[in-house]
């Protein structure tokens, strides 16, 4: 009967993995709207500003116009290739991209990319500028000027956004944003959900593993398991070992502020629609557990020739502590009191009772609770 029921559990996963995959175009680029309208007005700008470099006085306006709309549509292209390769990560392909040096990676994506801006580029330029059955623009001028110019500017645009999503993706959008803006160079305190997430068993699987093969499954487990914190709103804040710690904004909304628990429910379901891949590979299905608390935490930006964003305070502390407590108990997650408070709890979780845990370097214990999922 258990037997039955774990089979069907799988199936349930497998297909909502299926259902996922279909749609992991618009789960990126959901995730990614504020580079839309970031790429819709900067190309809206220097179509603008291109515009008005070339032209003569007195000013045509329609062309002010139509290179304005040139300029949308190539950011909307840098917008959706970006969305592209974000959607075909976990495909056979995007998994060859990855096993490239960083430089090469850079350079197909921005090869793939300058392809895509001369296409849209030139059929923009037909839609735009082309009279009615006429090409009065199409000279040879342009096609050994002006094509050529399109083509080198292109492939400059690609490799540089090449190169800031890398840069992105190595250092984290946070501390990217910290460095241009400064927003880090003090220590800001804010209020935080964390949570502490490892997995189990590590160490039993070094031994029998090797630690070379345990480092291919905590690697895999990491890639696996980054969609789900991504599409419940999580970010990454560091890896540590087999560690992984999230952090949410609190946010004052109590069904926003669960995203967290949903969050680590999401993980359990998608590995376990990955289990047989896993079994596959490595002979064992990651098993996990996780910690979550709330708190103010203090963010700075520290280091000089390594960079890289701390977070202090008790609230980092409580969230650690957590995630052991679950080893001691057997349990998968374990949620802070406080949390739950601020939090709407869904109907099918089930909420064990509180139980008081002293925590190294602070005087008064933490009240926690066992979440499951019904």
């Amino acid at each position: 009967m258990a037997s039955r029921d774990h089979q069907g559990a799988a199936a349930r996963a497998n297909a909502g993995g299926r259902s996922a995959s279909r749609s992991i175009f618009l789960r990126q680029a959901s995730r990614r709207a504020g580079f839309l309208t970031t790429s819709l007005i900067g190309g809206l700008l220097i179509g603008v500003a291109y515009r008005a470099l070339l032209d003569t006085d007195p000013p045509d306006w329609a062309n002010y116009v139509r290179s304005g709309l040139h300029g949308v549509g190539i950011g909307l292209t840098v917008w959706t290739v970006q969305v592209g390769f974000a959607s075909g990560d976990r495909s056979p392909l995007g998994a060859a991209l990855r096993r490239l040096p960083l430089a090469g990676e850079i350079v197909v994506r921005a090869v793939v990319m300058t392809a895509a801006l001369i296409i849209v580029g030139m059929s923009l330029q037909f839609l735009l500028y082309a009279e009615p059955y006429q090409l009065h623009w199409l000279t040879r001028t342009w096609l050994t000027v002006n094509l050529p110019r399109m083509v080198a500017l292109g492939f400059a645009l690609s490799l540089v956004v090449g190169a800031l999503t890398e840069t992105r993706q190595l250092i984290g959008g946070e501390l990217l944003t910290s460095v241009l803006l400064g927003t880090y160079h003090r220590p800001a305190r804010q209020k935080l959900i964390v949570m502490f997430l490892d997995l189990a068993n590590s160490t039993r699987l070094a031994e029998s593993m090797g630690e070379l093969r345990v480092h291919d499954l905590i690697t895999r487990f990491f890639f696996d398991i980054d969609e789900p914190i991504g599409d419940f709103g999580g970010t990454v804040h560091t890896y540590v070992g087999d560690e992984v710690i999230v952090g949410w904004p609190v946010t004052g909304d109590p069904a926003r502020d669960a995203r967290c628990v949903a969050c680590f429910f999401a993980i359990e379901r998608k590995i376990a629609g990955l289990a047989s891949d896993y079994e596959v590979e490595f002979g064992i299905a990651p098993a996990f557990r996780a910690g979550l608390h709330t708190g103010p935490v203090v963010v700075s930006e520290c280091g000089d020739a390594k960079r890289q964003l701390a977070y202090f305070g008790d609230t980092m502390n409580v969230g650690a502590r957590l995630c052991e407590y679950c080893k001691t108990i057997n349990q998968r997650l374990v949620v802070s009191a406080d949390l739950l408070r601020l939090m709407t709890v869904r109907e099918d979780w089930a909420v064990g009772e509180g139980h008081l845990i002293a925590v190294r370097g602070r005087q008064e214990p933490i009240e926690a609770h066992v979440v499951e999922a019904k």
